[in-house]
Order: C-alpha cells, then structure tokens, then sequence
C-alpha cells in the first residue's frame, strides 16, 4: 500500500469548524490525547493538528503533502504551493474572514493615510507592510503575539486583525479604518505531490467530497407523495425553486416526489404543499450535495 499522504488540519479558532466539515465529508476524526497526531478513519491519510500559520510553509517544504489554511497565510507567507480548492466557511459562519485596520473609538485616526508615522501592532506583518506599501503609507509594523485588540492605545495607535463580524472588536472600543484582506480556507499540495497521478486523485476526490459538504450546508431533502391529480400545481410551485424528481408509485395514481432546497424556504412551503394534496412530506438533512 501507499505512503499516507499528511494532511495539516489548523487547530485553533478553526478547528472545530473543520472538523465538522470533514465529518460532514464523510471522514471521522478522532483527536483522543495524542492532539497533534489524531486519527483518520481512511488510510490514505494521515492528520497533523497545526497552527494555521505553519501549515502552508510545511507544504511547500514536503512536511506535509497538503493542507487546509487561510488564503491569508499563503500570501502573509508566501508559499509556493498548488491551491486545490477555495472552501467557503469561516469558524462561526460563512463569511469570509477579514483583516482590517481598527483604532480606538477615541482616535483622531479617521483614514488609512492618517497612520503615516503611527505604530501599528499585529499578528500578519507582511500582510499589513504589503497593504502599507500599495498605500504608500509609512508607519512602524510590529508582530503581536495575541491578543492585539488590548494594544491600543497605550502601546500602539492602531491593530490590524482578523475578524468575521467585527462584534470583538467593537467590545473593545474599537472601530474598523479599512480592510486590508479577505480571506476563506482553501486545500493546498504540495507541488511535487500535485504532479503524482495516484496521490493527486486521492486529492482531488478530498475536494470534492469538502466541496459537496459545504454546498449542502444550507439545503435540506424534500418527499411527498402526490396524487397525479394534483402534480401540476404542486410540480409548478417545485420547478420555481429547483427541478423535482418524479417517480411512479405502486399505489395507483400517485407519485413520489422528490427536490432539494434551502431550508430556510421549506417552513413555508410544507404547509402550502399539504394545502395542495401532498402527503407524506419528509424533510431530511444533507451531507453532501455533488454536482
């Protein structure tokens, strides 16, 4: 058998978040007391738990054979490495996460060009010297080691730092200048890895199953049963929001039905679908949906 190719997985604020996904995906991963090594249940793999941050320059240098990080920490690092897939989800929702420049409430700071000579504490310098550059904008960059929202102001006059909905920063008294970044995890290889025909099927079939996960995430499964008498206008209300599948029953002169769609429509159409002859409605959840 092949060499399980090594997959870092970030720990973290976004662990949890992946975690679920790769379980929606189909692969059980158990963490138990060994948090850096935890098991997969698929032998072409192997799971190292990483900080984000790590994760990109340890495939590029073949520690690992691939990963799932921030877009933000490839460019922050600049790794050369091959972007399998973009994966849109975020630790809490699915938002994109964002670097932005923020300055206290109080701050006569109104503008990114007002940071010329100011003291900016954050954790992704070489975003933030990039963004300063392409603004023309020179100002002191230091590296903080967490917790950069409490630095300002008595030891910086403004943080760049990354949020979903702002709502920490705003609880720190702080308000956002401009965002700098925007930022979804996406799967990445290893160049050498990626040209290997067996090893880049095992990934991209890993994409495919993330990617199926992810668009599932807001649509739920729907059957009926539906006289035939009453198909058109039940078929009319369906095929309005996504084509059904219709299949003969034993029973004769009836029908199943069956249709995906985003949950948040299905609270309001149950009730008019039994109003319109069906019965037997299921609504179920989805793991996947692969197109």
């Amino acid at each position: 058998m092949a060499k399980p190719l090594r997959i870092g997985l970030p720990s973290g604020s976004l662990q949890e978040a992946t975690l679920d996904l790769f379980r929606k995906a189909g692969y059980s991963i158990a963490r138990g007391s060994r948090t850096y090594r935890p098991s997969i249940d698929d032998p072409n793999f192997e799971v190292r738990l990483l900080r984000a941050q790590e994760i990109a320059p340890y495939v590029q240098d073949g520690f690992l054979d691939l990963g799932l990080t921030g877009s933000d920490w490839i460019q922050e690092t600049k790794a050369k490495i091959h972007v399998v897939s973009t994966l849109q989800f975020s630790k809490a929702t699915a938002q994109p996460a964002r670097w932005v420049v923020a300055v206290p409430n109080r701050s006569p700071i109104r503008r990114p060009s007002q940071l010329r000579g100011k003291r900016i504490a954050t954790e992704a310098v070489g975003l933030v010297r990039q963004y300063l550059a392409k603004n023309k904008i020179k100002a002191k960059v230091e590296f903080s080691w967490g917790a950069t929202e409490v630095k300002v102001p008595e030891l910086a006059d403004a943080v760049v730092d990354i949020t979903e909905t702002g709502s920490s920063l705003a609880a720190n008294g702080l308000r956002i200048l401009d965002t700098i970044l925007e930022s979804y995890p996406q799967l990445i290889a290893n160049r050498k890895v990626w040209t290997r025909p067996t090893q880049r099927t095992l990934i991209t079939n890993l994409a495919m199953l993330l990617e199926g996960a992810l668009r599932a995430r807001d649509l739920v499964g729907l059957k009926m049963n539906v006289s035939r008498r009453f198909l058109g206008s039940i078929n009319a209300v369906l095929s309005s929001l996504r084509d059904p599948t219709i299949s003969p029953l034993a029973r004769d002169g009836w029908v199943a039905v069956e249709t995906v769609m985003e949950e948040k429509i299905v609270r309001s159409l149950i009730p008019r679908l039994k109003k319109l002859g069906a019965e037997g409605i299921i609504e179920y959840p989805l793991n996947k949906v692969v197109t």
